[in-house]
């Protein structure tokens, strides 16, 4: 692909903005000043600030790594941040709010700071780092969980899941506490942090756990949610929920992404969760269908060990999901969660063979954007294409 006459222009200027860059970003945080550490700026001539200088807009398709906050808040955003600039990679889906209630920085959301949720935050400097993934062109997409929130849960007792033995709150087998996916203050909560988060510089807003908690039906009988209301079933509640979410985030003009489980592109009701695929397409910007081989059971498409056959099982998830969407006037874009993790003892090994082939399989459908997921953030840099500059020439910027 050939370079813009500006991207040149800004290349070529790249030594006079140094000085007015290198106290912002990674330098500003003293991490490692070895010459493969330095070639985090100034060397890849590609990495000069963006055109224009604020601009977060994407333009090229999103391929993208899950980057959780304690990994974004240490020295190995440095790593990271080197392996995107090698590499095809371009963007980082970063945890603003994880699975525990935490947030990645110091929260002015009053909500926040009533539960505690500001005194277990993983950065203090999450500006420098914006700025950081700014300065190397790397799209920053904020990840924010909604229903599964035991800090919220435990803080906040009328916004959760009650037992219906009126012993407290209810919990999933792993002993987590949920709050009340019928209740539109925790749907609030969410979007205001995903408004403050915009604000700071994220460019992108992405909903996890838009869901009731994925657990069998009798531990579920067991369970109140106090804010349904008469007759309202599952999916009208996470209808209702990112109806809100939608509602709050248009204004901001970012584009609005939520995950949700593969399974739903080949499901014909809402998996016991609340979740169908055409709730979803048809309001959101992007979907992201986690499509990990190794969630899906023995005999799904055919297979007899789906964790073994990467590319045939996205392919057959994707297809289904293509098909799904076709009809509809409006279908959001679709961005596949690909597994780059070994789950367990459930062999094989992902080793870059396993997760080339999911790339290939959804590639090889028309859909060029995607995000790896290892809740570690540990990446082969094998399994991802080298990025190759090429230059250039004074006659081709002529044309």
């Amino acid at each position: 692909m050939l370079m813009a006459p500006m991207k040149l222009v800004r290349q070529v200027s790249a030594c006079f903005f140094w000085a007015a860059i290198a106290s912002r970003g990674l330098f500003a945080q003293q991490l490692p000043s070895s010459p493969a550490a330095m070639q985090l700026r100034g060397v890849e001539l590609r990495y000069v600030l963006p055109d224009p200088m604020f601009d977060n807009s994407q333009v090229d398709p999103v391929k993208a790594l899950y980057v959780n906050a304690w990994a974004f808040g240490s020295p190995k955003l440095a790593h990271l941040v080197r392996l995107a600039d090698s590499t095809e990679i371009n963007a980082f889906v970063v945890d603003v709010k994880d699975d525990t209630g935490c947030l990645l920085y110091p929260s002015e959301v009053k909500v926040a700071q009533d539960i505690g949720a500001t005194k277990c935050v993983r950065t203090k400097d999450v500006q420098s780092r914006l700025d950081t993934l700014r300065a190397h062109d790397i799209y920053a997409i904020a990840r924010i969980v909604v229903a599964k929130d035991p800090l919220l849960a435990e803080r906040k007792p009328q916004w959760s899941v009650q037992n219906r033995d009126g012993s407290g709150l209810w919990r999933d087998r792993i002993d987590i506490a949920w709050v009340d996916a019928y209740n539109d203050s925790i749907w609030i909560y969410a979007a205001q942090l995903a408004e403050e988060a915009v604000r700071l510089g994220f460019s992108e807003v992405q909903f996890d756990y838009v869901r009731f908690p994925d657990e069998p039906k009798e531990a579920l009988a067991q369970a109140i949610f106090a804010a349904r209301k008469p007759g309202e079933t599952q999916r009208e509640g996470v209808q209702a929920g990112i109806g809100i979410l939608t509602q709050r985030l248009q204004p901001l003009g970012v584009p609005i992404t939520f995950d949700i489980f593969g399974l739903t592109s080949s499901a014909t009701g809402d998996l016991g969760i609340g979740q169908v695929w055409e709730d979803f397409v048809s309001v959101a910007d992007v979907v992201l269908p986690m499509v990990y081989p190794s969630h899906y059971y023995k005999g799904s498409y055919g297979l007899a060990w789906p964790n073994g056959e990467p590319y045939r099982v996205v392919r057959n998830a994707l297809s289904e999901a293509l098909e799904r969407s076709r009809p509809l006037v409006r279908a959001a874009t679709i961005r596949p969660y690909l597994q780059a993790f070994t789950l367990g003892r459930r062999k094989p090994r992902y080793t870059p063979h396993e997760i080339r082939e999911q790339i290939r399989a959804a590639e090889e459908l028309g859909i060029n954007t995607w995000v790896l997921w290892n809740p570690r953030s540990v990446y082969q840099r094998d399994s991802l294409r080298p990025y190759r500059v090429q230059l250039m020439t004074v006659t081709d910027s002529a044309q």
